[in-house]
């Protein structure tokens, strides 16, 4: 596996510890729907939580967070709906991003709920 697919997965792997901790239940990770993808399908508080999990190994360029563009927003919502039909959620949705960065031996989490609204199409 190529290194930086490794730094991914071990970031999605954070990510979801992180979720399990802060008492979120992870009803799937990786959820594919077609070619489209979801990191982390959770749920907390009546909510279903859509997570798309960033890891960088630096911040130099852009933050992990201010790489999802306008195409990868319409993906994952795409994605959501998909699993929202498929699972009959009748429930309220949001989409959060999880910023994962090696910090020494550690791992910087950040967690931005509710980071973006479904763009209207």
């Amino acid at each position: 596996m190529a290194e930086h697919n490794e730094l991914g997965l071990l970031g999605e792997n954070r990510a979801r510890d992180y979720l399990v901790a802060k008492g979120y239940k992870i009803r799937t990770t990786n959820y594919h729907a077609g070619r489209l993808e979801i990191d982390i399908i959770a749920e907390k508080d009546g909510w279903l939580v859509i997570v798309e999990v960033r890891t960088r190994s630096t911040d130099t360029f852009l933050a992990p967070e201010e790489s999802i563009d306008l195409r990868k927003i319409r993906n994952l919502v795409n994605a959501a709906g998909s699993y929202i039909k498929r699972y009959n959620w009748l429930g309220e949705t949001r989409f959060d991003i999880i910023s994962v960065m090696p910090d020494g031996d550690n791992f910087k989490i950040e967690h931005i709920e509710d980071a973006f609204l479904p763009p209207l199409i």
